[in-house]
């Protein structure tokens, strides 16, 4: 039996920062545009932290009873270590998707109705990431839809359960939060080439290969820079506290772009998302306040 220490390490809470950064972000553009409704970022918080651990338990049973985490480089995963039963982290994940449920039907109740097939896709996606017959996480798609779901969905979502419209300064946001928590994802996958590759696990990093991956890290590290000019441009130039970001990113960009490989890499998904959090608080905060 998994103990409780071992079940927090499972939650990877070093992957939280993707959750918080887009409920920052958007709340921050809220703030700006019209007004922010502070109970309404809270649910939203509630929902992105709930899902985002909910991915974190449905990959550790998903990818554990594949044997895809037999030989793992990086944290410990329940289901591969032995440490819990495959039932029991499909459970937990279960559990998550039901917080993020409660939480979202509440903002749907008190917004729009529509947005319950907006969450309904967000699990289906959370859980098909590995899960399923097909996962689209073994097809080279799992950057794409990071980008989408902890990007576009979350950061234009946060913003519009508080404001009920669609604001070009919201959309720069989500493409900045967006491709630095693809960013991490693709760290995570370059550390994981050897092993996805002998586990058949076709990840993007497995199909362009060591090279053009760490390229595509420093790309999408530039596109949050390009992201945060957008939103300072459409908003306030405060925005551009944001290029704070800069210091944690580039301790990555120079440890992927200087070939490390393994464990070495591992210290990427934490400055990652270090920078991704940074940049959702350096432009959200200053928003807030001039707004």
């Amino acid at each position: 039996m998994a103990t409780p220490g071992q079940w927090v390490a499972g939650a990877r809470p070093r992957t939280l920062p993707a959750a918080v950064s887009p409920v920052l972000a958007g709340t921050g553009v809220a703030a700006y545009v019209d007004h922010a409704v502070w109970w309404k970022a809270l649910l939203a918080l509630v929902v992105s932290l709930a899902l985002q651990v909910a991915v974190n338990y449905a990959n550790d049973y998903s990818d554990g009873i594949r044997g895809t985490d037999a030989d793992r480089v990086g944290p410990m995963r329940l289901v591969g270590s032995g440490a819990a039963t495959p039932g029991a982290v499909k459970r937990a994940a279960f559990l998550a998707f039901a917080v993020a449920g409660v939480a979202g039907l509440v903002l749907a109740a008190t917004t729009a109705w529509w947005l319950v097939a907006v969450g309904l896709v967000c699990v289906l996606a959370a859980w098909f990431y590995t899960g399923g017959a097909r996962p689209y996480g073994y097809l080279g798609l799992g950057e794409v839809m990071v980008f989408v779901f902890f990007g576009l969905v979350a950061v234009l979502g946060t913003t519009y359960v508080q404001t009920e419209s669609f604001d070009l300064p919201a959309l720069y946001a989500a493409v900045g939060v967006g491709a630095l928590a693809c960013a991490i994802l693709v760290a995570n996958n370059l550390r994981d080439i050897p092993t996805d590759t002998v586990a058949g696990k076709r990840t993007l990093a497995v199909l362009l290969g060591p090279d053009r991956t760490r390229g595509l890290y420093a790309l999408l590290v530039a596109a949050a820079v390009v992201a945060c000019v957008a939103v300072a441009v459409s908003t306030s130039w405060w925005a551009l506290l944001g290029l704070g970001f800069l210091v944690p990113a580039l301790r990555g960009v120079c440890t992927v772009l200087s070939g490390a490989v393994g464990p070495a890499l591992i210290p990427v998904l934490q400055s990652t998302g270090l920078a991704e959090l940074v940049w959702a608080a350096l432009v959200g905060v200053p928003l807030l306040l001039v707004g």
